[in-house]
């Protein structure tokens, strides 16, 4: 039985699942060809499409597609999605294409990950996804997707911890406004607002990756002591129930810290400019009030 790990890569691959004698040279109709509905690729660069169809267009497709028969005589893509589209901005009828003998739809999407990671790079965010559903939809563990994309198991799962990541976070990084070390170093911490605060602080300094994992560690240094404070000495009822309060009238975290003396001070925090303005907003209006 062929080895059907991906590892070695896709060329390596093709002669061990291509059928007898069907490799066929411009004879598949665009209009037959169904695209791979696990296609790892969500975005596709306006630039590079560009440039790929003008090449299309001067010399056709270097590349044969990769697809697979289906019943019916129609085709479902394996591996060539931007092949695919720039042939129908370029405007051809037919592409040249390599017809895999695949039945499993795990290979379906094991084929169109390598196919990519190989040519042209994913952004981090889809091969995590990618993984994600080699995983959950074919239950597939760590070791088997990082034996089968030739990736370190590491790699796999650091890459399936970005999905972690708050939104606005993931949209940085999408963006290449931070790299996914960055977003690694930032997942260290606990909580979305810790993260949130991080993130718009390495946008805004424009810190690396080094500088945001000594503040990761800074952060969570200054968590564990306060967890240690809270334990040693707990709070009174009264205080708690007014920090209680503070946080349903401001919508941010409060905290009161009150010596035996009734002495000490009350914390608010806030994570932006505008939150901070919100904040002085509604204290200015409860003043008013009273």
């Amino acid at each position: 039985m062929a080895d059907k790990r991906l590892g070695k890569g896709l060329d390596a691959l093709i002669p061990s699942y291509a059928t007898d004698d069907r490799h066929i040279d411009g004879a598949v109709p665009l209009t037959q060809i169904i695209p791979n509905r696990n296609q790892p690729r969500q975005e596709f660069n306006p630039e590079q499409m560009e440039e790929l169809t003008a090449s299309i267009k001067e010399n056709g497709i270097l590349q044969p597609l990769t697809v697979r028969e289906l019943e019916g005589g129609d085709f479902e893509l394996i591996a060539g999605e931007r092949r695919l589209r720039a042939a129908k901005d370029a405007g051809l009828e037919t592409v040249p294409v390599y017809i895999l003998s695949v039945d499993a739809d795990v290979e379906m999407m094991e084929y169109a990950l390598v196919e990519n990671i190989q040519r042209v790079d994913l952004k981090p965010l889809e091969k995590a996804e990618g993984y994600a559903i080699l995983s959950g939809k074919y239950d597939l563990s760590q070791d088997d997707i990082a034996k089968r994309v030739g990736k370190s198991r590491p790699a796999i799962a650091n890459a399936l911890r970005l999905l972690k990541l708050p939104p606005e976070i993931k949209s940085s990084l999408n963006s290449g406004k931070i790299s996914t070390g960055h977003a690694l170093a930032i997942l260290g911490l606990r909580k979305s607002l810790q993260m949130m605060t991080l993130h718009q602080k390495v946008v805004r300094e424009e810190l690396s990756v080094r500088q945001t994992e000594a503040l990761v560690k800074k952060y969570s240094e200054s968590f564990k002591n306060n967890l240690k404070v809270k334990i040693v000495a707990p709070k009174q009822s009264d205080v708690i129930h007014i920090e209680n309060e503070l946080i349903s009238l401001l919508g941010t975290k409060v905290a009161i810290k009150k010596n035996q003396k009734g002495k000490g001070k009350i914390q608010i925090e806030f994570y932006s400019e505008n939150d901070f303005q919100r904040i002085l907003e509604i204290i200015s209006g409860s003043e008013k009030k009273s």
